[in-house]
């Protein structure tokens, strides 16, 4: 009786919530220098060109760890990666606070890009055997959800912790924050069930794990060929939803204080409102995307319309934000567009494990590539073109045509074609042909 009431929550519920949680931390220590910046720049004297490159410091380290990131989970397991990773962003946060030029702020955002790089991708190759086919739309959902909570609390949080204290306090207590996340993830996290001792039968079964089919799977070499193969299409898409994600993330605050004329006081609310849509939408896009599969059976109907409608209706509602007349229409427009352009993020998430597998970590780090590559350009370019053009319509306008594109895009993303089928196909034809086909493992072959 106790060890059914013991299980009344699932074990890979518990870890669903500690990597929402992650979610949720890291990026509050992601977009706290958007919310600190005028500030920042205020002490230090920055320009806005300046400003922009300490946005944007992050994004170049944290492109070049979305593949690193993923394959050291594939192959070493992401509890052990996750760990190393989490302590590095943890302490770069936590120094941010003792910064006292531009050069150690850039220092300190290119170690946080290096610690939160490898994170997404990790997390998402911890999902491989945790959670079942049915059930990944809304893990990614949810999880980003958390992370766009994150985004939404970070106004309001770091303006209070501010006006008590000082920016540089924010980052203190946010390092602390994250170094404590670490700790417990250490003691609840496991790379698959079998190494659970909480973990039934009855849920290994529900998640349709096999036994020690996560130790098998390191022995794999990566197939780099057929990654890239499958996976360029959706980096592409993924790049042209992270540029306009970039400007929410690093702009927004700078937009509306200083071309909607907001005051500090509104600043906090009405760049909260967009990102707790934002927060509705990766849950809906998820659970929509799930419920489609279930009841259709068609996965790339489930993932490709999700896309498209979203990316879509972002476009829709971010083109008449530009030329709103009203300040509080534009906020709107802005939050509705947000929103549409969220429901997109669960199922950029999920198609790495849907198109690569057991290699979903590495997968997962192409696909975010782009969203990191869209980061080291996005707020330079913003900064640059508000510099040469006095005016933000311009850099919207040119991330509206990147939705165009992205969504269309979309509409070539086949779920079908994946890795381990391309594999299948191999072995196949090398058993008809009578050769010896090479398993994976070190010496392990077979006919």
């Amino acid at each position: 009786m106790k060890n059914k009431h013991r299980q009344r929550v699932k074990t890979r519920h518990i870890i669903l919530g500690v990597m929402c949680l992650m979610y949720f931390i890291s990026y509050i220590d992601r977009v706290n220098i958007a919310v600190a910046g005028p500030l920042i720049r205020q002490e230090m004297g920055l320009t806005s060109m300046q400003l922009g490159l300490v946005f944007s410091a992050f994004a170049y380290p944290y492109a070049v760890m979305q593949i690193i990131g993923g394959w050291l989970a594939d192959r070493f397991g992401p509890k052990l990666v996750l760990t190393v990773l989490s302590l590095i962003w943890g302490a770069a946060t936590l120094a941010t606070g003792f910064a006292g030029s531009i050069a150690v702020l850039v220092l300190m955002r290119i170690a946080l890009g290096i610690g939160e790089g490898g994170a997404f991708p990790t997390a998402t190759r911890a999902f491989t055997y945790w959670m079942p086919v049915h059930e990944r739309g809304f893990a990614q959902g949810i999880t980003h959800s958390f992370a766009r909570l994150g985004g939404a609390v970070t106004p309001p949080l770091v303006l209070a912790v501010v006006a008590a204290s000082g920016w540089r306090e924010a980052f203190i207590l946010l390092g602390i924050a994250s170094l404590a996340w670490t700790v417990l993830y250490l003691f609840v996290f496991t790379n698959s069930p079998d190494e659970n001792r909480r973990v039934t039968p009855e849920e290994t079964a529900e998640i349709g794990y096999r036994k020690g089919e996560c130790a098998r799977a390191r022995t794999h070499a990566t197939p780099w060929r057929k990654l890239i193969h499958r996976m360029w299409l959706v980096t592409f898409v993924d790049f042209c939803y992270g540029w306009l994600l970039w400007v929410y993330l690093t702009w927004l605050p700078s937009y509306l204080k200083e071309s909607r004329g907001f005051d500090l006081k509104h600043l906090a609310l009405f760049t909260a409102l967009p990102l707790l849509a934002g927060v509705i939408g990766d849950t809906l896009g998820g659970v929509i995307s799930d419920r489609i599969y279930r009841l259709t059976g068609r996965l790339r109907l489930a993932r490709c319309s999700i896309l498209v409608v979203g990316m879509g209706g972002s476009l829709a509602c971010l083109v008449p934000m530009i030329n709103a007349p009203s300040p509080i229409a534009a906020v709107w427009f802005l939050t509705a567009s947000f929103f549409f352009l969220e429901i997109t993020n669960p199922v950029l998430w999920t198609l790495p494990l849907d198109i690569a597998g057991k290699y979903a970590g590495t997968a997962g780090g192409m696909m975010n590539t782009g969203f990191g590559v869209a980061g080291m350009v996005s707020p330079v370019a913003f900064g640059y073109l508000i510099e040469r053009t006095g005016s933000y319509n311009v850099p919207f306008t040119i991330s509206a045509g990147l939705l165009a594109v992205g969504a269309f895009a979309a509409l070539f993303i086949d779920t079908s074609k994946t890795v381990e089928a391309d594999e299948a196909r191999e072995a196949q034809s090398r058993e008809e042909m009578g050769v010896p086909a090479f398993a994976g493992g070190a010496g392990n072959w077979h006919k």
